[in-house]
């Protein structure tokens, strides 16, 4: 592979910098660097982060290639500046065995665009009665450390108790989607005000929080890892820092959308904003934003839900549940977090590409811009302002719910092991 030469870019959003990549490798990081024969790109103060990290995706593949692929998913992924995503496990057939993280293992591979570490069901089916086979995905060529039944919640605590024991013996963590489900039939929004004047069955925050409450306390029992996906309430939020300030082993994230809409956009009954946990209150959002940028919420997770035109294009109560974020996450984050200067562009790299890959346990990613690491790199026009337009998406689907409104920032270039996969915000 050729030298490629990246001229004035802001690493971490500190001063310009050059950098020099090599093949697969950062070869130098310094000022006034020059490489005999090296493409030259002229950053003139973008911002340069490690290549971006979702812990959290849904690319479909296998079974509901309508809604997205493999293919498809890394390339909005490579779009918005990632060069690694975690595939949850709610395929068909669901990857609850060896068989079928392998094979969403090697469509990642094939692709090129980012890499795929598939995620590992807890339970068989995602029906919440048998686990699955934890050891088996695990020593798999996938080699697989999270397992989650997101898009259900582990409800039953002895299940749940069990597969924190198994995967404490490899170092693996269970990601919770913390959804009492009694607590949430029928439900289609927040329950708040907004769902009593609408008439739109309410989903309670308590749906969320007891179950979050519960599996902390069960991490504790057992001394293992678990991870809350998609956290969205404030009361979400103080029982992880609990939990945290007693030393419990949980990480948490966030979604962008739950960052910057709330469940007043319900008022308009447009499906796009129908989604998993639902958008919460004012003060939710609000909380969530200090929880990021205090370290109680660890990391920033797409939950790209991608789903057809005919899942979404409905009536409120028939609607899938869902957005795509993969091409609008960092835009999203820069306007709630940088621009309301609750995260610098360092803080930005930690939680979308330092701890995600360290949950994850995956290797090559979220390393430093230095010498001597992998040449996963994110490019970032910081300056740059536009209206979202999904008809440019990468994606195979389209249910994104910032159609029309101007976000700051566009990823310019990202780079896999020194290998362009976007160039001048343009999939290579």
């Amino acid at each position: 592979m050729s030298k490629i030469l990246i001229r004035g870019a802001k690493v971490l959003g500190g001063e310009p910098q050059d950098v020099l990549i090599d093949g697969e490798t950062i070869a130098e990081v310094g000022t006034g660097l020059r490489a005999e024969g090296a493409q030259v790109i002229e950053a003139d103060g973008k911002i340069l982060l490690p290549g971006l990290v979702d812990l959290h995706t849904h690319l479909r593949e296998p079974g509901r290639e309508d809604s997205e692929t493999v293919l498809t998913g890394t390339r909005a992924a490579a779009s918005g500046g990632y060069t690694a995503v975690f595939a949850m496990a709610n395929t068909f057939p669901v990857a609850d065995t060896a068989g079928v993280v392998e094979q969403v293992w090697r469509l990642g591979k094939e692709s090129g665009y980012c890499d795929v570490q598939p995620i590992g069901a807890v339970t068989v089916g995602l029906e919440g009665k048998q686990l699955s086979e934890l050891g088996a995905m695990h020593d798999s060529a996938a080699g697989v450390t999270v397992f989650s039944d997101d898009g259900k919640c582990v409800d039953d605590a002895v299940i749940m108790r069990r597969a924190l024991e198994y995967v404490k013996a490899f170092g693996g963590v269970i990601a919770q989607h913390a959804q009492e489900p009694r607590l949430t039939e029928g439900a289609q929004m927040n329950e708040g005000v907004v769902s009593a004047e609408l008439g739109l069955g309410g989903w309670p925050a308590v749906a969320e929080e007891s179950v979050i409450a519960r599996d902390v306390l069960l991490a504790e029992h057992v001394g293992s890892r678990v991870h809350i996906c998609h956290l969205s309430t404030a009361g979400s939020v103080e029982i992880v820092r609990w939990a945290k300030s007693r030393g419990i082993d949980v990480t948490a994230e966030v979604t962008p959308h739950h960052l910057l809409l709330t469940d007043e956009l319900v008022r308009s009954y447009n499906p796009v904003y129908k989604v998993n946990p639902p958008l919460r209150t004012e003060r939710d959002v609000m909380a969530l934003r200090e929880a990021l940028a205090d370290g109680t919420i660890d990391i920033v997770a797409t939950d790209h839900a991608p789903h057809p035109h005919e899942d979404k294009d409905c009536e409120w109560a028939a609607a899938a549940m869902g957005m795509v974020g993969l091409e609008t996450a960092l835009s999203v984050v820069q306007h709630t977090m940088v621009e309301t200067g609750l995260l610098d562009w360092a803080g930005v790299a930690e939680r979308m590409s330092f701890t995600p890959a360290r949950i994850g346990s995956l290797a090559g990613h979220g390393r430093p811009v230095a010498a001597g690491e992998p040449a996963n790199l994110t490019l970032v026009d910081s300056a740059y302002r536009g209206v979202v337009d999904p008809a440019g998406f990468a994606s195979r689907s389209r249910n994104t719910p910032y159609e029309g409104r101007e976000l700051p920032g566009r990823v310019t270039h990202t780079f896999l092991r020194g290998r362009a996969t976007v160039v001048d915000g343009n999939l290579a």
